[in-house]
């Protein structure tokens, strides 16, 4: 790798070598990972959009901190029940063997380990997996939600999110300067330049979004990037 890191975090004058990907893409890529017959929690934002994009074949059973499981893609309003919502607040179909539960029953779900994988939004990821998706020290308020409980109590957390933010600054951070939610919790990171795995060794770049190439990526991210071996 020849990209010099940044390490301060103020935006990167870069230009894009290609086109990023759409928030649907990142949710197509995101979803990809989803074993079948995995009990999956979605945050909000672009990871509930994963729920629209699970290969053929594959069936997954969704939850929810409001207490829902089994429900099935997501609704447009004009289609979707008030009654029948997930956390976020989006309308969710109606699927054989959907249940139903209080909240607290919900979280000791969760608490408990019973959720194979979540994937969730970030602010910040650390180099060794930390993540920080829930307040904003420039705004000064936050809501964590169940985002701790998922982070900390889920087996595979994957986090899906732009690659940087508006002002064009790293989210992939060798420290979060963020309020963390949890430490060496995110197992894979999927963003709109690339899909990025945290290994014992680091981050390990394992795709890049098409006519970008992994110094064009290294000079996004201000945390090291490991390179499959080849061979």
């Amino acid at each position: 790798m020849t990209a010099s890191l940044p390490h301060n975090h103020e935006p990167i004058d870069f230009t894009d070598p290609a086109p990023r990907l759409a928030r649907s893409d990142i949710a197509r890529h995101a979803a990809r990972m989803l074993p079948h017959g995995a009990v999956v929690n979605l945050g909000i934002g672009i990871p509930s959009l994963c729920a629209d994009f699970v290969p053929e074949g594959v069936q997954i059973r969704y939850q929810a901190e409001n207490g829902v499981l089994g429900y099935g893609e997501l609704l447009a309003p004009e289609d979707g029940d008030p009654d029948l919502i997930d956390a976020s607040g989006q309308f969710t179909k109606m699927t054989p063997g959907m249940a139903f539960f209080d909240s607290a029953e919900s979280f000791a779900m969760i608490r408990g380990g019973h959720i194979d994988a979540t994937v969730l939004g970030a602010l910040q990821v650390s180099e060794w997996g930390d993540l920080a998706n829930w307040m904003l020290p420039s705004r000064g308020i936050g809501s964590i939600g169940g985002g701790m409980d998922l982070a900390a109590n889920t087996k595979r957390v994957i986090v899906a999110m732009e690659h940087t933010t508006r002002r064009n600054e790293p989210k992939i951070l060798q420290e979060c300067s963020f309020p963390l939610t949890a430490q060496q919790c995110v197992t894979d990171i999927v963003t709109d330049i690339a899909v990025i795995s945290v290994t014992e060794d680091g981050l390990m770049l394992n795709e890049c979004a098409p006519g970008w190439g992994a110094e064009d990526v290294q000079a996004l991210t201000a945390a090291t990037l490991l390179e499959p071996t080849k061979g």
